[in-house]
């Protein structure tokens, strides 16, 4: 997923508000898990993220999200936050790392199976 950092979600330093990051964090997990499970899955758990480097206003953002883990309904999926930098002589960085445990559920909304890591 690839978001521009525009100023209605920059602080006053000119820089992407925390809980923005961590919602687009939370969505790219969301998707990851969505296209394992093949389900509707559910948010169940966030673990610490990681602020490494603050995300200018203007910057390009690229998350990451990878399926690490599966247990037999939840997913445990790794999201990274990449900056891109418009200047060309800046190369991308690291800005934020985070887990997040999502579960599938069914029909009914009940928890439901999820497949096995390929690997």
């Amino acid at each position: 997923m690839v978001y521009p950092v525009f100023p209605g979600e920059t602080n006053h330093y000119g820089t992407l508000f925390g809980g923005t990051a961590m919602a687009w964090m939370d969505q790219a997990a969301f998707v990851a898990a969505s296209r394992h499970a093949r389900r509707k899955v559910v948010t169940v758990h966030a673990d610490a993220v990681d602020f490494r480097h603050p995300v200018p206003q203007g910057s390009i953002v690229e998350l990451v999200a990878r399926v690490v883990g599966v247990g037999r309904t939840s997913l445990r999926v790794e999201v990274e936050m990449w900056v891109e930098p418009l200047e060309a002589e800046r190369e991308p960085y690291l800005a934020a790392r985070g887990g997040f445990v999502l579960v599938a559920l069914d029909e009914k909304g009940r928890p439901a199976p999820v497949p096995p890591l390929e690997g």
